[in-house]
């Protein structure tokens, strides 16, 4: 068990939740699912918690009710293995599916309301080129997207 594990408040999806980001994320699995037990808040029955881990990185998801949601205050950053655009694509595109919402400079909020970062390895690099003026004109690039554009972060770099 890892010192610190997300633990995410869901309204009833949190075994929902678990196989969706374990589809979507290679080297993820399902773990344990306990469920409500009488004299609890739901029915006797009702899933309690989904144990997943995405990628090493274990998670709790927790059926507790609409009293809290996510905010963009929270996000999971994704660092992408690769410069290409098919890895950024895959995971905004698995990630937006099915009602999530696309948002500024490569953020997303998932059906869930979680928001993510796709993030390749580029763009951080641009950002703070030692050329002011190349690492400003990525930086205003990236400020207009949503989803992260490799080739137009690269045609700003020059210009």
């Amino acid at each position: 068990m890892k010192k610190i594990t997300p633990f995410l408040w869901f309204d009833g999806k949190a075994e929902e939740a678990m196989n969706f980001y374990t589809a979507i994320f290679k080297n993820s699995k399902n773990g344990t699912v306990t469920h409500y037990a009488d004299g609890g808040p739901y029915p006797k029955g009702t899933v309690l918690t989904a144990t997943f881990d995405l990628d090493g990185q274990e998670f709790i998801a927790l059926n507790a009710g609409p009293m809290y949601q996510f905010t963009p205050a929270i996000s999971f950053s994704i660092n992408c293995d690769s410069n290409t655009q098919e890895e950024v694509d895959y995971y905004w595109n698995a990630l937006t599916a099915d009602g999530g919402e696309e948002q500024p400079c490569g953020w997303l909020k998932d059906k869930f309301g979680l928001s993510w970062q796709v993030v390749p390895p580029m763009p951080p690099k641009a950002i703070t080129d030692k050329d002011p003026a190349r690492a400003g004109r990525a930086m205003g690039a990236m400020m207009q997207m949503k989803k992260i554009i490799i080739a137009d972060i690269e045609a700003a770099l020059k210009g």
